[in-house]
């Protein structure tokens, strides 16, 4: 079972991290490799918590197993962290920007209490069905360029984590070392394909990112 949050915290999310402007077109990939420090890219949604389908009220947030030691793994380990995901939901007129935003800032409440620094959050608002394209939805790079642009980052010496194969095909597109694991959409999956890694769970990817990233 995972861990369900309780409510903390007002509305606006305060105290949480704060979610970047969108990634449009117009701030595609760019950035050559080299030179910046490792990431560690994560899902959202069946990676860092239960997937219940379009997930932006605190209810209904529900941590995954071993998500919170992932986090402070990756941090004890000076390791860069940020969450990128998709809200098509926004598009779609399910829910608004605001709530995307209470809701991380939630999430950034819970992790301070426990003595964590809140990952910076990227999310995609847009759905082509309804905006049109854009380069920041997944499987586009756009938000894990952005990220490595605005905090000096080499993503050839990067990882993606997530659970489906948007994720991993974001992270292939970036020139980043992509982790299927095996939670959300990812229970599912069959073999991982050529150039992406396999973990059971975020916490499984974080151990394995430890050691290959051979920070210590």
């Amino acid at each position: 079972m995972g861990t369900r949050s309780p409510d903390t915290g007002g509305p606006d999310g305060t105290g949480g991290p704060s979610p970047e402007a969108p990634v449009r077109a117009r701030d595609g990939p760019s950035p050559a490799p080299g030179g910046g420090r490792p990431a560690v890219f994560l899902d959202r949604d069946g990676t860092l918590n239960l997937d219940v389908g379009y997930t932006w009220r605190w209810s209904d947030f529900v941590w995954l197993p071993g998500a919170l030691d992932a986090l402070r793994l990756l941090a004890d380990r000076g390791l860069f962290t940020a969450i990128v995901t998709n809200q098509a939901g926004i598009a779609r007129g399910l829910y608004r920007a605001e709530d995307v935003a209470a809701l991380h800032g939630m999430m950034g409440r819970e992790l301070a209490g426990l003595g964590l620094t809140a990952p910076p959050v990227y999310y995609c608002p847009h759905h082509p069905d309804f905006t049109g394209p854009c380069s920041c939805r997944k499987p586009a790079p756009g938000m894990l360029v952005r990220a490595a642009r605005e905090h000096g980052l080499d993503l050839s010496r990067s990882f993606m984590v997530g659970d489906k194969r948007s994720d991993l095909d974001a992270g292939l597109a970036a020139g980043c070392t992509p982790i299927l694991v095996r939670t959300g959409y990812g229970a599912a999956s069959g073999p991982p394909p050529s150039g992406v890694l396999d973990a059971p769970d975020v916490l499984g990817a974080a151990r394995l990112i430890a050691d290959l990233a051979g920070v210590r």
